[in-house]
């Protein structure tokens, strides 16, 4: 099936802890084709092998659509740097020094873009999603971590060689309890997923690893006081957070992301109330809390946006 039109098109990966998700997008973030393949408990190797057939099953899906791929996005966990993953994804294995950047380049002739999943997952929402057209955005993604996202005046900000931006570890309890990190009161340790069910554990005297967040946010709906207290806490440290953010940066959207923002707009909502409840009114006036529109499909969009916002006509 041919396409005739000057559309450009592009390969989205996103490397996560357990699959790589791929797809076929084209410029205007139509989908023209989608899988996943499953990388769990897979070495460095297997998943470079993962990878380089992901790339090869778009093409030929590109192919059959009569299209051509100007470019491949990745996005993969821990710290990147000029395409290379120097470290920091520990639910990897061995994803240290990986040269994602030069390896794909080499293999298939087309420029390579690598950054950050949470980077991004934030991408794809501005490009795509929740914050299209706007130019200053706060990402945040709750997980069993939390990671996120800043853009300002409509450019992605990594800070010095790409090492920031790691808003999960914002401190808000200096003497708080200890986080994954290695510091000390984090909003990680304290507004995660995996906070929010140890907590629930803790209340209810059920066993943790029975429990996911969609459990707790079940129990929340239903009025059970254990999950009511839970949810209530972990969306007033969330808005505590987020709030830092919101008197900083002043963005036009903070834009939720993760498994547990899809609850319903009732998480939304409660996160919103708490943020604005701490934050700075004059900062906060002209920023709306919203939750992300894209779900898993975010991370191979916006791996496919930065080949379109970097290939040159």
């Amino acid at each position: 099936m041919a396409i005739q039109d000057k559309m450009r098109y592009a390969a989205g990966i996103d490397v996560g802890g357990t699959s790589v998700k791929l797809a076929l997008v084209s410029e205007d973030g139509n989908i023209l084709f989608e899988d996943k393949l499953d990388i769990s408990k897979a070495t460095r190797e297997e998943i470079l092998n993962t990878i380089d057939l992901a790339i090869i099953k778009i093409n030929k899906e590109a192919n059959l659509f009569d299209v051509q791929i100007s470019g491949i996005g990745i996005g993969s966990p821990g710290i990147v740097f000029e395409g290379v993953v120097l470290g920091g994804a520990d639910n990897l294995n061995g994803w240290v020094n990986v040269p994602l950047r030069n390896i794909f380049s080499e293999k298939f002739g087309l420029p390579v873009y690598v950054d950050n999943d949470a980077n991004v997952m934030g991408i794809g929402e501005v490009v795509y999603g929740a914050a299209r057209n706007c130019t200053d955005v706060i990402f945040i993604t709750v997980g069993t971590g939390i990671g996120g996202a800043i853009f300002m005046n409509g450019q992605l900000y990594g800070g010095y060689k790409n090492r920031g931006t790691e808003l999960g570890h914002i401190v808000i309890d200096h003497k708080g309890i200890d986080c994954n990190c290695g510091g000390r009161g984090c909003l990680e340790a304290y507004a995660s997923t995996s906070a929010l069910i140890r907590q629930y554990a803790e209340l209810s005297g059920k066993d943790e690893a029975t429990i996911d967040g969609r459990y707790v946010v079940e129990r929340f709906k239903e009025g059970e006081p254990p999950a009511v207290k839970c949810m209530q806490e972990h969306t007033d440290y969330l808005g505590h957070g987020i709030a830092s953010f919101v008197n900083t940066f002043a963005p036009q959207k903070v834009v939720i992301g993760g498994g547990i923002s899809e609850a319903g707009q009732f998480y939304i909502d409660m996160i919103s109330a708490s943020t604005f409840r701490y934050s700075m009114p004059d900062c906060a006036s002209n920023t709306e809390v919203v939750g992300a529109i894209l779900g898993n499909k975010a991370g191979f969009l916006g791996a496919a946006s930065m080949v379109f916002k970097n290939v040159i006509n």
